[in-house]
Parts: structure tokens; C-alpha cells; sequence
């Protein structure tokens, strides 16, 4: 059914945009009430305003806490217009409300900028929110715009359609209210919860989806949630793709581990590193972890956590990526680069990680704390007889932290902080440290002094002796295994240190 807006209530935070609904209101004759600031932004403005004070009764109290919470005030909006509800509302001079304009007060924006309890607090919305339900909940009769980004739908509907609306109208802006109120209460009461409390309920909410061009495959729709920006500046090239999103993230979660050890080169390949090097200059990080593996590079996502010069963006310049990460670019190697219009470059802002990971499973979804452990020298425990030289103990730093980044199960050779060869996503763990070897030797690597980093504990010692015969002389893993024994005797037999960090990395 058709409704003409002869109404409305407006209480607003952000009055951008109102000044070009005003002259709109003035010539359809709309009877506006309003308070507070909003009030004072109209007087003056609307030909037909009146304060809300003056149809309650009541001022603003408790400084200005309640403004709008009134029978006067939600009898007019929730009321039916029935028979009987307009009788009711006439008796006690109640004005319908036929349109609500609503803009509550910036809860995560404050909870971004302060750690001031008592701020955060006050700019939980009480009335407005309330406003938003009562009138989406009415939408057979209401008209509600609840937020600053519905003020053109508003202008909209009174420039376009006369001030009037149809019921789809109505009921499609309740569902952005009720949209708008769900995630307002989630991001409550995610500041609210207190993570040292017992299990807490898993309340998601995301806003502004963006439609990717497909899913893993052609045939699956994907869809992202999340703010991007706050993490990147992407300066060029083609629109990411959801394989391109989860790659990215498993880029950044690596290089999370080397934030401050630059210059550090990645190249990733299905979510695994295929390529990793630290080296003293972003030239020599790249091409040490090009050499890692060349061929799987080609449409690989490269990351490096120094800025990217013109000499290293030639020599990148020369293969084919999909996305190339980076603090920040020089004028000269960007302007290189950009001229491939489907390679995507992104300057990073941060590493921050999410303090939870979640899957979906079955018929639900599965929580766990984000895997932020890093194995560093200080976690490293001698079983041994012989110990890791200092350059032993830097190479398996680096192996343990890749290791970690690597799907289950996993072997990583390296040498001087360069990735030799790894095996990952194996059925066993000595199928993993045969790949690790084979990959190496095809890569044209002396694995005579390398290192080999695990996920897991060896459940025997096979994994030892397959490595050390092929030149490993220091191993890291987390230990914990019944027969770690027989690793240990082995590595005293023949001379090998081997470290147990105590924490496994699994990845599934």
C-alpha cells in the first residue's frame, strides 16, 4: 500500500547531507519534531518544526540520555493505522509519525580512537536506536532512514516519488535498519565482553560486502566482508579475487613473523611459500627468494617488507605475479611496475592479526585463537649433547618460522637465512622430508650445512636420518613424541644439535 510522508521525526549525529532534504521536507509541507542538536541544525531551515519537548512535555534530561523516550514520541510511530490505534493516539494527542531519520552516535569510531572507558560508554545510542526498531518494525505505516548512508534513498523518495512510498519501499529500509541495529548491539557487546571470562557467544557482523568476481572456482559466487583499507593502499592493478584475498592474508601472516627483520623477500603459491630469503638489501632478499623455486613463482604473490627500488621492481618486472606487497614503492619502480595493469600493488600498513581464527564446519563454524607463537632463540631447548652454533641458531629461527606458515605436514631445509626446499601437505612427515630434499636438489642447492625445521614432533627418527645424510647439520622441532629418544640418540650419534621449541605449528 502507498503511504504519503506527512510527517517525520529527526534525530541525527551526522547532519551531512540534511541540507539537501530540507528544501525537499519544506515542499511537500512535511511536519517535522526533532531535539537537541538536530533541532538547532533545522530552526531556521524547516517551514514546519517542532520540538519534541513540547509534544512530551518533557526537556532533555540526564544530559541528554533521554530526549526521545516517550509514549508521546513511539506511540506515534508504532502505532497501526487502524481504527482503533488512531482513536487511541488521538485521545492522548499523539501526532503520527510517518517518517524517522535517524544517525546514531559513532560507537566504533570512538572505541578506534580512545581507550576512555567512560567516552566509549556515552556514545552508546539508547533513543536512536529504539527510534530505528519502533519504526522498522511499523514499516507497513513508517518510513525509517536509519543512517547518514540512507539520506539519498530519503532524498530519493521525496524528489522522485512525490513523498510517497510502497510497502516493498518501506519494508527493504526496515531491513537496513534492522541490519544497521544488529551490528551496532554486536560491536557492543564485543567491547563489552571480556575475553578472561568464560566462553563468550561468536557475534559476527560485517559491513559493505563486495561481490568478487567468483569464489575458489568459476562455478561459486565469493563474497568479501571486511575493511581492506585499513590495512592497505592498493595502489595498482586489477581487482583481487578470492584465491588473490586468501593468499594475501597467508602472505601477510608470514611476514608478520619477519616485521622487524629486513629485508626479507616472499614468494607464495597457493597459500604456501614457495621462496624466502633475508638478506641486507631487498635486491638480493628477491633474487635468493626467486631461486627457492622459479617455475612456481610464475603467478605467485610476493611480499617483501622493505620498500621496493627500481633495480629489485626490474627483476621482479621480468616474471609474471598476481599481487606484489610491500611497505611502499619508489617513484621510478612504481611507475615501472603500474604499467602491467593487471598486477596488483599494495602498500602495506600493518601486520595486525586477527586475535581469533574461524572456519566454517559441519553445521556451524569452529573458533580458536590465532596461531601468534613465534619459536624464537630464547624457546629453544638443547636435547642434545652437541649445540647449535650462532649461525646454526639464526638458520633455525628462520626454518621454525616458515615451518609454521607451511600446510601440515611439513619439512624446512635453509641455509643463511634462505629457503632451500620444503615439503608440506604430505600424509606423513617423512614423504614431506623426501619432497624437501628432492626440491632442493632440483633447485640446484648444497644442502651440505643447512638446517631442517618440522611442525610436529618425529615419531621416529627417520625424518633425522634422511636429513642428516643429506647434509642437515642442526635440526628444530617441538619434541613431545614418546620415542623422542631415538631422535635424540641418533643426532648424538652422528654429532647433529637439535633444539625442541616445545610448541607445534600444525596447519591444516
Amino acid at each position: 500500500m502507498s503511504k504519503k510522508i506527512t510527517s517525520a521525526l529527526i534525530s541525527v549525529f551526522d547532519k551531512d547531507g540534511l541540507d539537501n532534504i530540507i528544501p525537499l521536507l519544506n515542499e511537500h509541507k512535511i511536519h517535522v519534531y526533532s531535539t537537541g542538536g538536530t533541532y538547532k541544525f533545522l530552526e531556521g531551515k524547516i517551514n514546519h518544526l517542532t520540538k519534541v519537548e513540547d509534544i512530551t512535555g518533557y526537556p532533555s534530561i540526564l544530559g541528554g540520555r533521554v530526549k526521545t523516550l516517550h509514549p508521546a514520541v513511539f506511540g506515534g510511530i508504532l502505532a497501526m493505522r487502524s481504527e482503533d490505534h488512531l482513536a487511541e493516539i488521538a485521545k492522548y494527542k499523539i501526532p503520527e509519525m510517518d517518517l524517522v531519520v535517524v544517525d546514531l552516535y559513532p560507537f566504533e569510531k570512538t572505541v578506534a580512537s580512545t581507550d576512555v572507558e567512560e567516552t566509549i560508554i556515552e556514545k552508546i545510542d539508547i533513543g536512536g536506536i529504539s527510534l530505528i526498531r519502533a519504526a522498522a518494525k511499523n514499516f507497513k505505516d513508517v518510513v525509517v532512514i536509519p543512517s547518514k548512508d540512507q539520506y539519498a534513498d530519503l532524498e530519493t523518495i521525496l524528489k522522485d516519488g512525490d513523498a510517497v512510498t510502497s510497502k516493498d519501499q518501506r519494508k527493504k529500509l526496515a531491513s537496513k535498519a534492522f541490519d544497521i541495529s544488529s551490528h551496532y548491539d554486536t560491536a557492543i557487546f564485543n567491547y563489552m565482553s571480556n575475553e578472561d571470562d568464560e566462553i563468550q557467544p561468536l557475534k559476527l557482523s560485517f559491513k559493505d560486502p563486495k561481490v568478487l568476481r567468483y569464489g575458489e572456482n568459476p562455478h561459486q559466487q565469493g563474497i568479501y566482508f571486511g575493511e581492506m583499507n585499513a590495512m592497505f593502499n592498493k595502489r595498482a592493478g586489477k581487482s583481487l579475487s578470492f584465491n588473490n584475498l586468501v593468499d594475501v592474508d597467508a602472505a601477510v601472516q608470514l611476514m608478520a613473523e619477519f616485521e622487524n627483520e629486513k629485508c626479507t623477500f616472499a614468494i607464495l603459491k597457493h597459500t604456501n611459500a614457495c621462496g624466502l630469503a633475508t638478506r641486507s638489501t631487498v635486491l638480493e632478499a628477491w633474487t635468493d627468494a626467486l631461486a627457492g623455486d622459479p617455475i612456481s613463482a610464475f603467478g605467485g604473490i610476493l611480499i617483501c617488507n622493505s620498500p621496493i627500488d627500481l633495480d629489485t621492481a626490474k627483476e621482479i618486472d621480468k616474471i609474471f605475479y598476481e599481487v606484489l606487497i610491500a611497505p611502499s614503492f619508489d617513484q621510478a619502480a612504481y611507475d615501472l611496475l603500474s604499467k602491467k595493469e593487471k598486477r596488483v600493488l599494495m602498500e602495506i600498513n600493518h601486520y595486525k592479526r586477527q586475535p581469533k581464527s574461524i572456519k566454517s564446519i559441519l553445521n556451524g563454524v569452529i573458533v580458536q585463537d590465532t596461531d601468534v607463537k613465534v619459536d624464537a632463540m630464547g624457546d629453544m631447548k638443547v636435547v642434545t649433547q652437541a649445540s647449535p652454533t650462532k649461525d646454526q641458531l639464526t638458520d633455525l629461527e628462520f626454518a621454525s618460522k616458515l615451518a609454521k606458515h607451511l600446510k601440515s605436514n611439513t619439512i624446512v631445509l635453509a641455509k643463511n637465512k634462505q629457503l632451500l626446499g620444503m615439503g608440506c601437505g604430505q600424509t606423513s612427515r617423512v614423504d614431506a622430508c623426501k619432497q624437501a630434499i628432492d626440491k632442493a636438489n632440483r633447485m640446484g642447492f648444497d644442502l651440505e650445512g643447512c638446517v631442517m625445521a618440522s611442525d610436529a614432533f618425529f615419531p621416529f627418527p627417520d625424518c633425522v636420518e634422511l636429513g642428516h645424510k643429506a647434509g642437515v647439520k642442526a635440526v628444530i622441532q617441538p619434541g613431545g613424541s614418546i620415542k623422542d629418544k631415538k631422535s635424540i640418540e641418533y643426532c648424538d650419534d652422528n654429532n647433529l644439535p637439535m633444539v625442541f621449541t616445545g610448541t607445534r605449528h600444525f596447519k591444516h
